[in-house]
């Protein structure tokens, strides 16, 4: 037990899960009609190379009290893996850590996560911190500003209609009359790593509010714009460290035989507030966004007593300034403003999004694109770069070491994006989503009335099955010069409902008329995705039945984004060659066929569109 005179926490021993929270004269916020070993946990889903997936909730074997004074307590749960006896379990040692300080509303959280030389292969694909909390008292959740909402019990799911998937269901008779006719589900609620600081739970009778917030994301996987889940009907509120969601199995951790590694994930905090009885309980939700800025602040942090999580004097700093010259656009360099810098592990241009076992350290440059990247390990890391409304991703060529204390300064970087030709024209703007392009209002009849009139309009229910209602008579076809891409282009290339759950597949047109096709010339098509899943997309060139087409990706993406709400997942670019034999003087059509058609949830979503012209003098670098 830990108990510091505003909290008590019990935790199992040695097993290390949290059964109950006692605060505020509440004698437990965790659900007491759950067992004990389903209210505060660790979990985590893995398999061994070519098994099936394992479930196991990380239990752990021994108890050690790591340190307790009049200031702090930490207390450690370990489970060890042992080669001769457990070849039926995940190979991976577990060090669960909780931490309370004196004067804290909170305790923390963190994990030492280690595998030996020598130890078998495995897939770790989900690792999470869950808690579940009591229903009768946490009915109002909130995620940021704008979202925030009376959520439905778990017996409301429980008596709904289920819809196209388990996690969607239709409130039916739901205990708060006021829920009617609303959709549920727990993707509509995931956020972006970068945005993910701070989410939970308000309880109006007592006040009290309970938050899981995130001080850093140098722990999680695959970088800043990974979406994952975050707060949901329960009520639940969860750490996510590890998980595919947005983008498939490629973000999972997989070891190969032998491989040794180790990684500390957290801390994190669970803060608890509360107000008096008086009081608005929505100023819960402003204290515990006051708080998440105070634990930012603080990171890294200094009481954590494990020589595996690197103190701020083992840590470097890295500044510079990130510029862009396209010589298409301008003989002078644009300032790369409000880009993602980041460090991450080496690896090829634009890596890090699928990069998982490592640490991430990441920023966003100002407006004349300086940016300092504070706290990073030591280590060797690439620099990569995402800049908004410029295609592609930038690299930096060589690697950059830190060690403790350095400040390293890299002066200005010039990111040169791809581009071969001048820009005859383009569809949408390059920002790695969809979220420029036309989304729809939901059927009316499945609406979360928390995304209407919202900026996340695109986390509505359904909205895959629109296009067939929309496009009755045929695939969409978008007239260059004439359309507008935010009206006209519909957000996501799906296939075709028939009915009698039927799908097939879709071709979409892109009409665009060249004055004068320079001869014996090479035009190039930038396409870059901003989602793809169970997928081939195919371009043609004035020929709808052109066998073979002039460009396939074959198979790709397992993101699912479409399905789960979400406007992006895994950003791919393409630079398609086209000979100039293959156009004409005056009208030309691109076909786009999403050629695989057997589930709804099959389909693209663009980011950008743009055909160039030959390399000529219409460059600023040749004046």
């Amino acid at each position: 037990m830990m108990d510091n005179g505003i909290l008590k926490v019990t935790l199992s021993n040695p097993d290390g899960l949290v059964t109950a929270i006692q605060f505020n004269g509440v004698h437990n916020l965790l659900d007491t009609q759950n067992e004990e070993n389903n209210r505060g946990y660790w979990d985590i889903n893995w398999n061994m190379p070519g098994y099936p997936d394992n479930y196991d909730r990380l239990v752990g074997t021994k108890f050690r009290v790591i340190m307790e004074n009049e200031d702090q307590v930490e207390l450690s749960f370990t489970t060890t893996w042992k080669p001769s006896t457990d070849d039926s379990a995940l190979p991976l040692n577990v060090d669960k850590r909780f931490i309370m300080l004196s004067n804290c509303s909170g305790f923390y959280a963190y994990g030492i996560f280690e595998r030996e030389e020598g130890w078998p292969g495995a897939v770790v694909n989900q690792a999470r911190i869950a808690f579940k909390l009591q229903k009768n008292l946490f009915g109002y959740m909130a995620l940021s500003d704008d979202r925030q909402r009376v959520m439905p019990s778990p017996e409301d799911r429980e008596m709904g209609q289920p819809l196209a998937y388990k996690e969607a269901v239709l409130l039916k008779s739901p205990t708060n009359s006021d829920l009617e006719g609303e959709v549920d589900d727990k993707y509509q609620y995931s956020i972006e790593n970068k945005d993910n600081r701070v989410h939970g739970w308000i309880s109006s009778d007592p006040p009290v509010g309970f938050w899981m917030i995130t001080p850093s994301n140098e722990f999680r996987t695959a970088g800043p714009l990974k979406q994952d889940l975050t707060s949901h009907v329960g009520p639940i509120t969860l750490s996510m460290f590890v998980s595919t969601h947005y983008a498939g199995e490629v973000v999972g951790m997989r070891f190969q035989d032998g491989e040794p590694w180790k990684k500390v994930f957290g801390p994190v905090l669970v803060y608890l507030n509360s107000v008096s009885a008086g009081d608005i309980p929505l100023n819960l939700w402003e204290d515990a966004k006051q708080q998440m800025s105070i634990e930012v602040e603080s990171w890294p942090y200094d009481f954590p007593h494990s020589e595996d999580f690197h103190s701020s004097n083992q840590r470097g700093t890295v500044r510079g300034q990130l510029v862009v010259h396209d010589r298409y656009i301008s003989a002078e360099n644009s300032s790369a403003k409000h880009a993602y810098v980041g460090l991450a592990a080496p690896g090829e241009i634009g890596s890090w999004q699928t990069e998982n076992k490592a640490y991430q350290f990441w920023t966003e440059s100002d407006n004349k694109g300086y940016f300092s990247i504070e706290h990073v390990r030591a280590g060797d890391y690439n620099l990569h770069a995402s800049v908004p409304g410029v295609i592609g991703d930038y690299k930096l060529d060589v690697n950059v070491t830190i060690t403790p204390g350095c400040e390293i300064e890299l002066g200005s970087l010039v990111y040169e994006p791809p581009r071969d030709g001048p820009t005859l024209w383009e569809i949408g703007v390059p920002d790695r989503t969809a979220k420029e392009f036309y989304v729809p209002d939901p059927d009316p009849m499945l609406i979360n009335p928390l995304y209407i009139n919202h900026t996340d309009k695109f986390r509505q229910y359904g909205l895959w099955e629109r296009y067939s209602d929309l496009y009755k008579d045929g695939d969409l076809v978008y007239i260059v010069g004439v359309d507008d891409y935010r009206k006209d282009w519909f957000f996501a290339h799906v296939t075709r409902n028939l009915g009698n759950k039927t799908y097939v597949a879709t071709t979409w047109q892109i009409l665009f008329e060249l004055d004068i096709v320079k001869q014996n010339s090479i035009y190039v098509l930038r396409l870059a995705l901003a989602s793809a899943t169970d997928s081939e997309l195919q371009v043609r060139l004035n020929d709808e039945f052109a066998n073979p087409a002039l460009f396939s990706t074959g198979r790709i993406g397992k993101d699912n984004a479409i399905a789960r709400h979400g406007i992006h997942g895994l950003y791919r670019l393409y630079s398609i060659e086209i000979p100039s034999s293959q156009l004409n003087d005056g009208s030309n059509i691109i076909f786009l066929r999403q050629s695989r058609g057997q589930s709804p949830f099959q389909g693209v979503m663009y980011d950008y569109i743009r055909l160039e012209g030959p390399s000529d003098s219409n460059s600023f670098d040749k004046h």
